[in-house]
């Protein structure tokens, strides 16, 4: 067995800029990396160069969600692919997103006229578990926005409980493939006799939870599906000042999506997606910090690395 073993997790921020890019902030692109597998959650106009830049490798295990069919998230997906085959990539890749995305992805790969060196399978979203593996499920949830909006959530299944290494030996257990396969989580047969892990493994340890917004309002939907999140990565396209353009707009405020971290026991949050507007975005983060003060204002290349709840200093 062995998925539920200790994985590293990895999240880098591609591009953090709204609608429009700047001279230091791209359109939207999240990676986020456990252990070898690449998530991508958006793709922004560029951000194959993003990608170059991070060092993050073109021909790997990846999956790719999309939130919406806005340009600023998924206008990239077409360079990317082009990239991709480009560097004769020929690991298969699964493209998820809402409804109208296949129609998107082959009527401009007709129009640029460019071939796949790899197998593309695009699978349309719903509310509900998106993606499931042995040590990890990815969940979707409808925001509120202009269009059909999909917040995202990757979701670690609980770990085996500490291993308790003396009562093995009172159960006379071999020590060695045994032990490990305890450690997994399996059962075993010792001399005709089954022994199942909870007999020599503590408390199961809880997995990471990671959300990745999108474009939206805040919704008392999101806020119980970013509940406990270690970590909530929030569109906050504007600041107080532009209250009125967020509502219009249907897009969030820094203070909007703090408020929202905080009752939703989130244990820390992201801010991204910020308009262009704003020259110095740290000008206005007391609007947030006051709310929530574990935040983070996310900058393009700024790498988190989110450790286990029972695994942190």
């Amino acid at each position: 067995m062995g998925v539920l073993s200790l994985a590293n997790l990895k999240l880098i921020f591609l591009g953090t800029s709204a609608s429009i890019p700047t001279i230091s902030r791209g359109l939207s692109s999240v990676a986020l990396l456990r252990d070898g597998e690449l998530f991508l959650f958006d793709a922004g106009e560029g951000v194959q160069r993003s990608f170059s830049k991070a060092k993050i490798g073109f021909n790997r295990k990846m999956k790719i969600f999309i939130s919406h069919l806005h340009g600023d998230h998924c206008v990239g997906l077409l360079g990317l692919l082009q990239t991709m085959s480009m560097l004769k990539r020929d690991k298969p890749l699964t493209v998820y997103g809402p409804q109208g995305l296949l129609g998107f992805l082959r009527n401009n790969i007709r129009s640029l006229k460019f071939g796949l060196t790899f197998t593309l399978e695009v699978k349309i979203v719903r509310e509900g578990v998106v993606v499931e593996s042995g040590d990890y499920v990815i969940k979707a949830c409808i925001g509120k926005h202009g269009m059909k909006n999909f917040v995202y959530s990757l979701e670690e299944k609980d770990r085996p409980g500490v291993f308790d290494p003396e009562a093995a030996k009172k159960l006379r257990i071999p020590k060695g493939i045994l032990w490990s396969k305890l450690q997994d989580g399996e059962t075993v047969e010792v001399n005709g006799k089954k022994i199942n892990p909870n007999l020599v493994l503590g408390l199961s340890r809880k997995g990471r939870k990671i959300v990745i917004s999108g474009d939206t309002r805040p919704t008392a939907k999101i806020k119980r599906f970013i509940s406990g999140a270690d970590l909530a990565v929030l569109e906050s396209t504007y600041f107080d000042d532009h209250q009125d353009k967020a509502k219009e707009n249907l897009h969030m405020t820094a203070r909007e999506a703090a408020e929202m971290a905080s009752e939703a026991g989130v244990n820390q949050l992201a801010l991204t997606h910020f308009s262009s507007r704003y020259d110095d975005v740290q000008m206005h983060l007391s609007q947030a910090s006051d709310i929530y003060p574990n935040l983070i204002v996310a900058e393009d290349f700024l790498v988190l690395n989110v450790q286990y709840s029972d695994e942190k200093v």
